[in-house]
């Protein structure tokens, strides 16, 4: 499942006229990682530079020239090399890159300082952000200073410099129909993968086997990757928010927590479910599991074009002070508790994160200094959970070292949402009645 060209050359003009024809924007794509020696990670493409290009190589630069003669779209890639191709891979090189990926022009990524002075030339703002690449930002400084020992030549240089992150990332919040259905698409694989971890766990497995039952399913479903470092918690662990050392023995009587996503066509997936190593739950977890799942269900339903970002960690937040209060674990009125920040030993993060091409995507939460309202296409998770700390000695000995978080992906749609991640059980009775079936 893939976005085809037009999507990337829609996305592309559309920033070329919001950047104007005085302006320039200039994005390098992501490097390859060393992981040891001379082995590298799996390359990953920068997310920006996926958006506006689908291309998937490293050592590439796009430049957006709106109004310029020779074509307003030029990618610098890597030349065709047969002997480097035949060790690391096919190349699309200069002509591939016009043909299969609809820009205007390609050159060789060496000509790059060559050519960019020229480029860079009599436009009056460059739109670029620092810092992600430093020795990226060394050269375009390099560039400009170019051109201002020339302008007594006819040169003159850029005076400008603009976040280019702000164009593409208020764009980004807002997902197409094409986005999605790879995103649904991505859902339903994570859901099924979830499905599976549920139904092969038993006390003595290792948190490890989980894991990697989730991969196999995710690839075996055509999701290769996931999205982020699988997170499977036994017992504390789950006590620990980005645990992923993911190598303790699963113990009757404990609960699980896995939060795990697949990436397809690079948008992610994020779903988290806890559940019973052995299938069932004991009172407390049930007690503190059910305070959870009222919380997210009270979440999601805030959801909603024009209501604001905060709203639904609202919702999430009272439902979980109302139930720990009638736990006993907090004590007093929910409205002083929640101003005193009293919950915080118990849930210390925030309801949930805006998803896309990145896990944790790219969008502002606030603008002028209020929270954002929801907009049809928005993508987010709704993740609420109770963490009871093992060495917590202020609350009963019974609730502690339980860790729960139950995590959904919601697309804002025109008159209300749609929870993407649906497949995948997550009431007591569901998760108990998948974990134990019938016999006979």
């Amino acid at each position: 499942m893939k976005l085809d060209q037009k999507h990337f050359a829609k996305r592309r003009k559309s920033l070329l006229k919001a950047i104007g024809k005085q302006g320039i924007l200039v994005l390098p794509s992501a490097t390859e990682k060393i992981r040891n020696r001379d082995c590298e990670y799996p390359f990953r493409q920068d997310s920006d530079f996926w958006y506006l290009t689908g291309f998937n190589e490293p050592e590439a630069v796009l430049v957006l020239v709106p109004g310029r003669k020779e074509g307003e779209v030029v990618l610098f890639c890597r030349r065709r090399d047969k002997e480097m191709e035949i060790w690391n891979g096919r190349r699309a090189g200069q002509d591939g890159a016009v043909a299969d990926y609809s820009v205007d022009q390609a050159f060789p990524i060496d000509e790059l300082g060559e050519r960019m002075p020229d480029m860079l030339d009599k436009r009056k703002t460059v739109y670029h952000t620092a810092g992600h690449n430093k020795q990226f930002d060394t050269h375009l400084w390099g560039w400009v200073e170019n051109l201002k020992n020339r302008e007594r030549r006819g040169c003159v240089a850029p005076t400008h410099f603009e976040d280019r992150d702000q164009l593409i990332h208020s764009v980004r919040m807002i997902k197409t129909s094409a986005e999605q259905k790879i995103m649904r698409k991505a859902g339903d694989i994570t859901a099924k993968a979830h499905i599976r971890a549920m139904q092969i766990c038993k006390p003595g497995m290792y948190e490890y086997q989980l894991e990697a039952a989730i991969h196999h399913d995710f690839a075996d479903n055509g999701a290769r990757y996931p999205a982020y470092t699988t997170i499977v918690g036994g017992g504390d662990n789950a006590c620990i928010l980005h645990y992923t050392e993911n190598s303790d023995e699963l113990k009757d009587g404990d609960l699980v927590l896995i939060d795990a996503g697949c990436e397809l066509d690079h948008y992610a997936a994020d779903i988290t479910r806890t559940f019973p190593v052995n299938g069932k739950f004991s009172k407390e977890q049930k007690a503190l599991y059910q305070i959870v799942l009222d919380a997210q269900l009270a979440a999601i339903e805030t959801i909603k074009p024009g209501k604001a970002w905060d709203s639904f960690h609202d919702a999430a937040l009272a439902k979980l002070v109302d139930g720990l209060i009638e736990l006993g674990i907090l004590k007093g009125k929910r409205s002083k508790l929640i101003a005193d920040d009293a919950y915080k030993p118990f849930y210390m993060h925030g309801t949930g994160h805006w998803l896309g091409l990145d896990v944790h995507d790219v969008g502002h939460h606030k603008e002028n200094g209020k929270y954002l309202p929801f907009k049809p296409g928005m993508t987010l998770t709704v993740e609420p959970g109770l963490y009871i700390a093992p060495d917590n000695e202020d609350v009963d000995k019974k609730w502690r070292g339980i860790g729960i978080r139950i995590e959904d992906d919601v697309l804002v749609t025109d008159d209300g949402c749609e929870v993407l991640t649906a497949g995948v059980p997550k009431s007591v009775e569901e998760i108990e009645a998948l974990m134990q079936p019938k016999k006979g």
